[in-house]
């Protein structure tokens, strides 16, 4: 990632540094670019990783808390992207538990809306509608997976991100994250024929 904090001379010992406003004018500037960029596949992953429509704003927004705070300490090690996701399904984890934990009156009075659904807007009505269908058929399939399985599955496959990356944002070793990359990619199909067969049932 582009350097974050003023670049510092050590021509000599007496080489002045960035006064502590300059850099935090630094850092804001740089969390801007990120929140620009990064907006979208902030959003649409924290609801790929079950955090219903009614709580999707608020799990965006502690996203970009946690960015904020934790940027002027941000180590290039992961890629920026690698680092968003793992603070994305920390967040991710907590709403849905949080979630979970209310009333089912409560939870029915917030049926979830997908994001894609959203962004679906623009086309043509048919088409939003079918873009609209499958995405909630995705995020169906998706809740069949467990936490780990689900973050896993989402970078990879629908983020295309590399299983390295994954490793630094999920915090597993490599072997793992393979592991659980196929164990996900095995329920996801068990889950598509489960879906086949009933409509196929069902339109005998």
């Amino acid at each position: 990632m582009a350097a974050r904090a003023v670049t510092l001379s050590a021509e000599s010992a007496g080489a002045e540094v960035a006064p502590p406003a300059e850099a935090a004018d630094c850092v804001a500037l740089e969390f801007d670019a990120i929140y620009e960029r990064y907006f979208d596949f902030v959003w649409r992953n924290v609801r790929r990783l079950g955090v219903p429509d009614c709580h999707a704003d608020d799990a965006v927004q502690e996203v970009f808390l946690v960015v904020h705070r934790k940027l002027p300490a941000f180590e290039p090690r992961p890629t920026l992207r690698a680092w968003l996701s793992g603070i994305v399904a920390r967040v991710a984890r907590e709403h849905r538990r949080a979630y979970a934990r209310k009333s089912p009156l409560a939870r029915s009075l917030a049926p979830p809306l997908d994001p894609d659904e959203v962004e679906s807007g623009a086309a043509g009505g048919d088409e939003a509608l079918a873009q609209a269908q499958a995405t909630r058929l995705l995020h169906a399939l998706l809740e069949g997976l467990d936490d780990h399985k689900r973050a896993v599955f989402v970078l990879a496959e629908l983020e295309q991100m590399t299983a390295p990356e994954i490793a630094e944002a999920t915090g597993a070793n490599l072997n793992t994250v393979y592991a659980r990359l196929r164990a996900a990619r095995k329920e996801f199909e068990q889950g598509v024929a489960r879906l086949r067969a009933r409509d196929g049932w069902r339109s005998r």
